[in-house]
């Protein structure tokens, strides 16, 4: 009688349960061997996921969380500026010409 391979179905795993994964093997009392019994996962995959929570520690911590640039506000004040002064010097106009309702 031949034996049978056991079939691997393929998963998604979300982030999360990659990390949890990961830090299971990291710990002393569980290693990879531990989190491939536990998970079903490839040992290489769950050295993997090691590897990349290792490298991108820095980033979860906020090391590699970069401010964002100041932006000048100065050109969209004026613009808002002139568009009011617009909108203030057409409205006399067309509220004599009752093309602008009184509610607004």
């Amino acid at each position: 009688m031949a034996k049978k391979l056991a079939r691997y179905t393929r998963h998604t795993h979300s982030p999360a349960f990659k990390a949890r994964v990961a830090l299971a093997a990291l710990r002393e009392d569980q290693g990879i061997g531990r989190a491939v019994q536990v998970v079903r996962a490839a040992p290489n995959q769950i050295t993997e996921w090691k590897r990349q929570l290792l490298e991108h520690m820095s980033d979860a911590l906020g090391g590699g969380v970069k401010a964002a640039e100041p932006v000048d506000l100065a050109p969209l004040h004026a613009k808002i500026a002139q568009l009011t002064q617009e909108s203030v010097f057409l409205e006399g106009p067309l509220t004599k010409a009752r093309l602008l309702s009184a509610k607004r």
